[in-house]
């Protein structure tokens, strides 16, 4: 893909008529992402919850539903956000990343770049006082991605495989 083709990637807000695409894209980051790296993740949860879940979504204004799209509209990579309100434990508002995926043979040509800048925005529009996304420790490439786009570490999760499934 030369780099006149990669500006005909749109990014912009999903509809209804991008739920299937976006089940496909997180169909597609579960089995690449969690399925490489937790096997406690139920990597069909796409399939089986997916459009319920993106559904409620797309009309939701606490949620973002970000989707990337071809000259053909065709769905190739995604991004969802939340924002989570302060509470007695937390005192400021979040905004999470909770989701991101983009085609491997686009990645490198700034698509994911233009979606957690779309994010970023959005948090600042929700008045969010920190934005937040989670990586697995062992996805060197994420954590590099979103460190180059101003996410630091913060805190660090250890999990202790009880039952030696991990």
């Amino acid at each position: 893909m030369t780099a006149q083709e990669s500006r005909q990637i749109i990014v912009r807000s999903a509809t209804e008529r991008d739920i299937p695409g976006l089940v496909e894209c997180a169909a597609a980051l579960f089995a690449e992402d969690a399925g490489s790296h937790d096997p406690a993740v139920n990597t069909n949860w796409p399939h089986e919850y997916g459009s319920g879940r993106f559904s409620t979504g797309v009309s939701d204004p606490g949620r973002l539903i970000l989707v990337a799209v071809d000259r053909g509209d065709n769905v190739v990579g995604y991004l969802t956000g939340t924002i989570n309100e302060p509470t007695a434990m937390t005192t400021i508002t979040t905004a999470t990343l909770t989701a991101m995926w983009v085609r491997p043979e686009l990645r490198g040509r700034g698509t994911g770049g233009e979606l957690v800048q779309q994010f970023l925005t959005w948090a600042r529009e929700q008045r969010a006082e920190r934005a937040e996304v989670t990586a697995y420790t062992a996805n060197e490439g994420a954590r590099s991605f979103y460190a180059r786009h101003g996410f630091i570490s913060h805190s660090v999760t250890a999990v202790n495989p009880l039952n030696g499934a991990d």
